[in-house]
């Protein structure tokens, strides 16, 4: 493992996710688990979210659309919420999510609008 790209991945992780959802995950981990967390904080975040390409807002963009089609609902919900601290606004996040339900089916498009305001009120009540 790459500690420079590890701490980079974890740096963006948390500042999409926040902090403490993502300290509580690592917290949290197990022998088990452990291995997927640096994985997915090293690789996910790291390496690709790392990356100079596209920004932090785009690729949330990107997410929901991929996760919404997916039919994923834990991570959708915490990617929704990403989302909006990367600056998509609640508009565009319909956007994507409708165009997700002609592109990957009604019953893909219902479940992400249904999860996506689930954390919408969560944002709104915390």
């Amino acid at each position: 493992m790459s500690k420079e790209i590890y701490d980079r991945g974890l740096e963006i992780r948390k500042s999409v996710l926040g902090a403490e959802f993502v300290e509580n995950a690592i917290r949290n981990a197990d022998d088990f688990n452990r291995p997927l967390q640096e994985l997915v904080t090293e690789y996910c975040w790291g390496w690709v979210w790392g990356r100079d390409g596209l920004s932090k807002r785009d690729r949330s963009l990107i997410n929901l659309a991929m996760i919404g089609t997916l039919n994923r609902a834990h991570e959708l919900k915490m990617h929704v919420k990403g989302a909006i601290r990367n600056g998509v606004t609640r508009e565009e996040i319909r956007e994507v999510l409708l165009q997700v339900a002609i592109y990957a089916g009604v019953p893909a498009g219902v479940d992400s609008f249904r999860l996506a305001r689930e954390a919408l009120a969560e944002l709104d009540a915390a």
